[in-house]
Formats: C-alpha cells, sequence, structure tokens
C-alpha cells in the first residue's frame, strides 16, 4: 500500500538473509513480483495507447491478466501477428510522480538522520538514497531497458551460462517493453528445481561464473539476478 519507492527497500532487504529473519525475507521476497496487480487496467487500451496504433495491428492477443507484477510495472502474455509469444512489460500509471514526491522525503530523512545521529553516518544514507532515488527513477524508462537487454543478449550469445530474451524495439516505447516469451522455473524454486532434476551444485556453479563473467569480464551488469 505504501507503493513503489517501499516496495523497492522491501526487495532489497528481502536479499540480505544475513541482517534480517528467515521468514521475513520469505515474506519481503514476495514483493520482487506478487505486488497486487495495477487495478482495472485495460491492458489493450494502455499498448493501443502506448504505441498510438490499433494494438490489434501488431499482436494477435494479450492476456487481460498479467504473468507476474512488481513495484514499477507488470508483465502479461500474448502473441505477436507473426506468431512469436512475447510478453509486454507496462509501467504503471502515475507512478513517476509518486516515486519523486516519495524520495524527496526520504532523502530529506536520510540527511537529517545523518546530521544528528553520528553512529548513524557511517551507513551514508544520504549517498544510498540519493542512488535508490536515481536507479528508481532510470527504471521508469522502458526503452533504457530494452537497450541493457539487448546489450546483455549481445554479450551472451556465444555463451552456454545465461539465455537473455530478445526485445522487440519496433514495439515498445517508454512506457512498455515487448520481449521474447521463455519459459523457466525461478532460480529460489528448490523444490521445483529438484523435481525437474536440475543439478544445483551446477547451476550454483554457473549462477556465479555468470555473476563473475559480467562483472570482471563485461564491466556490463544485470541486477535483477532474480
Amino acid at each position: 500500500d505504501l507503493g513503489p519507492v517501499y516496495i523497492k527497500l522491501g526487495q532489497l532487504l528481502s536479499t540480505r538473509r544475513d541482517l534480517i529473519d528467515a521468514e521475513l525475507a520469505d515474506g519481503l521476497a514476495q514483493l520482487q513480483d506478487r505486488v497486487p496487480a495495477i487495478k482495472n487496467l485495460d491492458i489493450e487500451a494502455y499498448v493501443t495507447a502506448a504505441l498510438e496504433q490499433p494494438w490489434q495491428e501488431v499482436f494477435t492477443s494479450i492476456d487481460a491478466n498479467p504473468l507476474a507484477s512488481a513495484s514499477i510495472a507488470q508483465v502479461h502474455k500474448g502473441q505477436l501477428k507473426t506468431g512469436e509469444t512475447i510478453v509486454v512489460k507496462v509501467v504503471r500509471p502515475g507512478i513517476g510522480a509518486r516515486i519523486h514526491s516519495d524520495m524527496q522525503h526520504i532523502v530529506r530523512l536520510a540527511e537529517w538522520i545523518d546530521d544528528r545521529f553520528q553512529m548513524a553516518r557511517r551507513f551514508h544514507l544520504p549517498n544510498l538514497m540519493h542512488d535508490h532515488y536515481a536507479i528508481l527513477v532510470a527504471e521508469l524508462d522502458l526503452l533504457q531497458e530494452a537497450a541493457n537487454q539487448t546489450q546483455l543478449r549481445r554479450n551472451f550469445a556465444e555463451s552456454d551460462l545465461l539465455y537473455v530474451p530478445r526485445t522487440y524495439p519496433e514495439w515498445s516505447r517508454q512506457n512498455l517493453l515487448t520481449m521474447e516469451y521463455v519459459e523457466g522455473i525461478p532460480i529460489n524454486h528448490i523444490e521445483q528445481l529438484v523435481a525437474a532434476n536440475v543439478d544445483l551444485e551446477i547451476l550454483a556453479h554457473k549462477g556465479v561464473e555468470t555473476f563473475f563473467t559480467q562483472v570482471f569480464e563485461q564491466n556490463f551488469f544485470h541486477a535483477d539476478m532474480h
């Protein structure tokens, strides 16, 4: 109910099982892709407005119910007229104004805490919140996300470590991203992975290798490793 700024903070905390209780971390992890969907969203009308042309000219179908929903956007499965199964990611209407309003308050609070509590200064809260603010604003631009995804796909084109879904720039806008639909099991669904006979040791090794390849060889890192 508090909105995207606090959802993002919850997502961040969910990854810090060294700091918080495991049960709390599991609860906060739901904020990664199980946030309540946008109320009364007409996805067909949204896509039509974003593309400035009838959605039927591009897609044969777009599911009304989202596959997943997070703090800034949600994704819907569909199919292009050319036959490819895709997902469209759409930014929540009006979310930009709320992010700016909430983050301005949080930055001021961080500066107040830093100014008055010496013990808190080691956390560099104002710097952290300024970074958090900049990242949230950047995430509103799905054209930038599409460019980043295309670069990541290019980086791993010859690798068996990671498959990156292709994007469709011609059917993407600042508030809408169209990309390839890929079947898979979320990496934290351990029981499903075991049932599918996935070797968890090899998976863990590949995960670490993927991380180090991005950081130390490519200098281009995908932040949403979940």
